[in-house]
C-alpha cells in the first residue's frame, strides 16, 4: 500500500482508539477561530496535531484549524475533524478528511474516514475508490446501492424553500452534518447536496472518492448522484428557489 496512505490510516487510528477512550473533559474547550473560519475546540487541535505527526513528512499541511503548516511542495489538505459538532455532542457521525495535492497541482490520494463507526474510504491515483474499517488489514471495492432512498442534504436547516421543494419532489433526505462524510457515503444514498459557501477542507477529499458519480459543482451548491436526471433535476429546483 502507499505510504501516504498507511500513514493516513495510522493517524486515524491513534484517533480512534483515543475516541474509545471517552472523550476528554479538556476537548471540549474553545479555543480561536480557525483558518477556515470556526472556532476550532482542542478536540479539532488534538486531531491535527496527530495529522501532522504522521503526514508532515510528505508536504506542506493546510489545515481547516490552523492554516499552512510545515514546508513542501505538495499540500496536504486536512479537516482534522468533520462533524466536529457532531462529536462533541456524541452524535455518531463525524469523521476526518485529508487530500493530498501534488506539486504539479493533481489530486493523487484522498482519505476520508468514519470515526464513529470506523469505516474509512481510500483512493490513490488513478486506482479504484476501496472501503474498509480502521484496524482491519481487508479493503474491498466499493458496491454502489442499486435502491437508495434517501439523500443527504448538508446544511439543510438553512434552505427551508428548497427544503419543501424536495419534499414535493418526493425526494427525502437526511441532514448529518459532516459533508466531506457525505461525500463519501455517495455511493449509498440517492443524492448527496450541499448549498452555501464551501472551503477547499469541506470538499477536496470527499469530491475525489465521487470520480464516475455525476457531479455538479457551481459556486455556493455541489451536487452529487449516480443518476444524471436526479443531479439535474435537483440543480433545477435551486434555480427555481432562487427565482421566487
Amino acid at each position: 500500500m502507499d505510504p501516504f496512505i498507511e500513514a493516513c490510516i495510522e493517524a486515524n487510528e491513534e484517533i480512534a482508539a483515543a475516541l474509545e477512550k471517552g472523550f476528554d473533559a479538556s476537548w471540549y474547550e474553545k479555543t480561536e477561530i480557525g483558518a477556515g473560519g470556526d472556532v476550532s475546540s482542542r478536540l479539532d487541535l488534538f486531531a491535527e496535531s496527530v495529522f501532522f505527526k504522521y503526514l508532515s513528512s510528505f508536504g506542506q499541511i493546510e489545515s481547516e484549524e490552523s492554516g499552512l503548516m510545515g514546508e513542501g511542495e505538495t499540500k496536504i489538505i486536512i479537516d482534522p475533524v468533520d462533524g466536529s459538532s457532531n462529536a462533541l455532542s456524541l452524535f455518531p457521525y463525524y469523521g476526518t478528511s485529508v487530500a493530498k495535492v501534488s506539486a504539479n497541482g493533481i489530486l493523487d490520494a484522498a482519505v476520508v474516514c468514519n470515526l464513529a463507526n470506523h469505516d474509512i474510504f481510500l483512493k490513490s491515483g488513478n486506482g479504484d475508490v476501496l472501503q474498509g474499517k480502521l484496524f482491519s488489514s481487508g479493503f474491498d471495492l466499493r458496491s454502489v446501492s442499486s435502491s437508495p432512498e434517501i439523500g443527504l442534504f448538508e446544511k439543510a436547516y438553512a434552505h427551508p424553500a428548497l427544503v419543501a421543494a424536495l419534499d414535493a419532489q418526493s425526494l427525502k433526505f437526511r441532514a448529518p452534518g459532516a459533508v466531506a462524510l457525505s461525500l463519501a457515503y455517495a455511493h449509498t444514498v440517492k443524492y448527496v447536496l450541499f448549498v452555501g459557501p464551501f472551503r477547499i477542507y469541506d470538499l477536496a477529499a470527499g469530491l475525489a472518492l465521487c470520480e464516475g458519480f455525476e457531479v455538479i459543482v457551481e459556486q455556493d451548491y455541489v451536487i452529487v448522484s449516480t443518476e444524471k436526471s436526479i443531479a439535474e433535476k435537483i440543480e433545477e429546483l435551486i434555480k427555481e428557489c432562487r427565482e421566487e
